[in-house]
């Protein structure tokens, strides 16, 4: 299991390729491009004041995206080669986004709560999915994006940031903590969006929810 590339990106604007549908202006960090050398990693603040984990990355919507619990955001190279053969269209490292581009790791399988070293320093925590949003469907420019992407449900996931460190492409990623319980990245994005009622389990993740997951879990256990 190793990094096949960090992927940063800067703020741009409508003229971004691959991009037809942006509105005039309209800003957006997605764009995520391979880098070389090393980048610092480290735990970037609150939602809504911090952005990424990643130096040099850069995030725009400081509401919806960012903070320590969308600190770093990963995807599975199996899983973009997957979508290159139903899109029929060729998806570099970064193109969903994704500050790492991942290989032999099993992302969407990993549990909420559960611990990556990524060489000699950085030890990231895995916090929650990504659920795609209508950047991300612009972005693509595929028809009824969302949609596909949630039936799908491997949506990469968002990670914390433990211990701060730096990191390049070919790092290997070791699991050095797995929680005993049984949810899942992709068993939390189903929960939260298509099976609904699952979502008092996935309170079996205890501290390592998301504030606004659990609370959110906790109402629909409520209101049964």
């Amino acid at each position: 299991m190793h990094l096949l590339s960090v992927n940063v990106g800067r703020a741009g604007t409508a003229d971004l390729p691959g991009a037809p549908g942006f509105e005039a202006g309209m800003a957006t960090g997605i764009d995520k491009r391979p880098v070389e050398g090393p980048v610092a990693v480290a735990a970037p603040g609150p939602k809504g004041v911090g952005g990424s984990g990643l130096a040099g990355d850069e995030i725009v919507s400081l509401r919806h995206h960012g903070g320590d619990d969308q600190a770093v955001y990963a995807f599975a190279r199996e899983d973009l080669d997957r979508w290159e053969q139903e899109l029929g269209r060729p998806l570099p490292n970064g193109s969903f986004g994704e500050n790492l581009t991942t290989s032999g790791l099993d992302v969407n399988g990993a549990l909420i709560g559960e611990r990556w070293r990524i060489g000699a320093d950085l030890v990231l925590e895995v916090s929650a999915p990504r659920i795609p949003c209508r950047t991300f469907a612009t972005w693509l420019g595929e028809a009824g994006w969302i949609k596909r992407f949630t039936q799908e449900a491997a949506p990469g996931a968002y990670l914390r940031v433990i211990e701060p460190g730096e990191i390049r492409a070919g790092d290997p990623v070791t699991v050095v903590h797995r929680p005993a319980h049984h949810v899942t990245v992709s068993f939390l994005f189903r929960a939260g969006t298509v099976e609904r009622a699952l979502l008092p389990d996935v309170l079996a993740a205890g501290d390592a929810l998301t504030a606004g997951t659990r609370e959110k879990a906790l109402a629909y256990r409520a209101s049964l």
